[in-house]
């Protein structure tokens, strides 16, 4: 079996993932518990146990989602980049494997939303006929010339067909 490959995403990305991740899971959690809060404020025994209950499921996804799996998904996620295809492997418990040749890429962006231009990172994005396979969390001068040599090397393997 093929070594993992190489370079690791910026730890910063660590944080990136917890503020999205708590963005998400909040407006979920208030999604599902204002509905049972303002029954329960007619007296609803039900409705309070459901606010209650939904109460302890969004303290126990925040401890998940914000301590334990960023860690975690940040060992995971590698990539690497050789002269003929593009390796990037991820995964906790389904592990992702993903060997895309030059000569199948279509396309190399870069993306940042406002969270990721907040500590100064950016996502690499390489598009295929298949699909877009990204790479996130790479500070931006990284990024970018990630998304340069991608590009430079889907060109050259273009012209040697």
């Amino acid at each position: 079996m093929r070594e993992l490959p190489a370079h690791q995403l910026d730890p910063k990305v660590k944080i990136v993932w917890r503020i999205n991740d708590a963005i998400w899971l909040t407006l979920v959690f208030l999604c599902v518990f204002v509905p049972f809060a303002v029954v329960a404020a007619g007296g609803e025994q039900v409705a309070v146990v459901g606010a209650v209950v939904t109460l302890v499921v969004y303290a126990l996804a925040l401890v998940l989602w914000l301590v334990v799996l960023p860690p975690i998904r940040f060992s995971r996620w590698r990539y690497e980049l050789s002269d003929d295809y593009l390796d990037i492997a991820r995964g906790i418990v389904w592990r992702k494997r993903f060997v895309i040749p030059f000569i199948r890429v279509q396309n190399t962006d870069t993306r940042q939303g406002p969270i990721l231009r907040m500590f100064g990172l950016a996502s690499v994005t390489v598009a295929t006929a298949a699909g877009e396979h990204e790479i996130p969390g790479l500070a931006f001068d990284v990024a970018e010339q990630l998304r340069d040599r991608a590009a430079e090397l889907a060109r050259l393997a273009r012209e040697d067909v």
